[in-house]
């Protein structure tokens, strides 16, 4: 049963949090219905240029675990003028790393996409808007560590906020560039790229002026970090870096699998899986609630009460999940319809979408306890989990079943659900053993 008192105070932090995963839902969404439209390669290109990007970010977004972590830690333990010193040493150490590794993909894209797919019409539509996203790179990394940071001291409705602003004018653009309206260009797919890059930019940057205005009285820019702070930070979130990476990674990899089965199979892959986004998101927001809390419960030195809230969490989480499943369930072909208008993609896409509504259900469990072993700052023992079951089982046995053996998306997304069955069964049986409630934070 849920206590209606700790419901609430996770309510309190998550709901923003909730609000502003809806409304990235609804970008993903509205991106892709606009580029869908463009046909079946068009959406193709940006799902497998997206898993790219994601794997060109997901090393800085690995920093918001530490970030979470230590700042949720500080906060529980009565060292708030010292609290946002963990997200000044995330700021600076994504600056430096994040601008020449945009710059150097920027030039390679082309030979990047090239290697995982060689459709010429997939590679047209594909390579500038990967170019276009990975002049966002930096302000992603950046983006991902405020929003932890928003959590961490229970200020989530300044996150919601700019989350409201960025996407909006991120629809307003990419209505605006891939189609040639408002005076400006008919950009196509580039357009998508460019106006999501300047979004995220701006989002920073609005971020900052916020954390100034609001979050001063927590150190934020107080001084330049230590070196101790920053030896945390990366102590903490390279683990859950390298783990970002990697599941960015298999991604790609499944997408370049999917690809070789053909590219309707990867157009309806990549319309079910942002679809999929719209409950994965919220259960995320859940789970950073969760991490704030698990952080500083033990913080308090209570770590029966972290070892509560994940369960709490996860209930919550778990409604939710069913909720959208079974709406997912049985709207099955009018929601693939939206993205995908071509009939060969829509069929392909009918039953592994019935197939991910079960899926949802079980990722909601496994993302709560995710994020609430990594809001005690233990990153290594999830990250182990990720990279064994996604590359040394599932992306094996998805090559074999699709490539390999002729076996189409269905079969694929089977193994898939098997992946996630296991991942999340390991997540859930790491916070029993409660091991991470001894893991030191400074």
């Amino acid at each position: 049963m849920l206590n209606k008192d700790r419901s609430q105070q996770v309510l309190q932090i998550s709901l923003p949090i909730v609000g502003g995963m809806i409304s990235q839902n609804i970008l993903n969404l509205v991106d892709a219905a606009m580029v869908g439209t463009q046909g079946s390669a068009a959406i193709a290109a940006v799902g497998l240029a997206g898993f790219i990007n994601f794997m060109a970010v997901a090393f800085f977004i690995g920093f918001a675990a530490g970030v979470q972590a230590m700042v949720s830690r500080r906060m529980g333990e009565g060292r708030q003028s010292e609290a946002a010193y963990p997200l000044n040493a995330a700021l600076l150490i994504i600056s430096l790393m994040a601008l020449p590794t945009s710059i150097i993909l920027f030039f390679v894209a082309p030979d990047i996409l090239s290697l995982l797919n060689s459709d010429p019409e997939l590679l047209e539509e594909g390579t500038p808007y990967l170019q276009a996203r990975f002049a966002g790179i930096l302000a992603i990394g950046l983006n991902f560590s405020y929003r932890s940071y928003w959590s961490a001291i229970k200020q989530t409705g300044y996150y919601l906020r700019t989350l409201l602003v960025m996407h909006s004018l991120n629809i307003v653009l990419n209505y605006a560039l891939i189609f040639g309206n408002f005076g400006m260009p008919e950009l196509g797919t580039l357009g998508a790229g460019i106006g999501t890059s300047i979004s995220l930019a701006l989002g920073s940057v609005y971020y900052h002026l916020l954390a100034t205005k609001h979050t001063k009285q927590f150190g934020y820019m107080e001084r330049l970090a230590a070196w101790a702070t920053i030896k945390s930070i990366f102590k903490i979130s390279f683990p859950s870096s390298i783990h970002q990476l990697f599941f960015a990674g298999g991604f790609t990899a499944l997408f370049w699998i999917i690809g070789m089965v053909g590219t309707h199979q990867l157009a309806a892959a990549n319309a079910i899986t942002n679809v999929m986004l719209v409950a994965i998101l919220p259960c995320i927001a859940l789970g950073i609630g969760a991490a704030t809390l698990v952080g500083q419960a033990l913080g308090r030195e209570d770590p029966k009460d972290a070892y509560l809230w994940g369960w709490d969490v996860a209930k919550m989480a778990l409604i939710f999940a069913i909720s959208l499943a079974t709406l997912f369930f049985i709207f099955t072909d009018p929601i693939m319809g939206i993205f995908l208008t071509e009939q060969t993609a829509l069929e392909i896409a009918h039953w592994p979408f019935k197939l991910s509504a079960g899926i949802i259900i079980i990722d909601a469990m496994g993302l709560v306890f995710m994020n609430a072993l990594n809001g005690a700052g233990y990153t290594k023992p999830p990250m182990y989990v990720s990279l064994l079951s996604q590359w040394l089982l599932f992306l094996p046995v998805a090559w074999l079943l699709g490539p390999y053996f002729g076996f189409g998306l269905l079969t694929i997304w089977f193994a898939y659900a098997a992946y996630r069955i296991l991942q999340t069964g390991a997540f859930i049986w790491l916070w029993q053993r409660r091991s991470w409630a001894n893991t030191i934070v400074d």
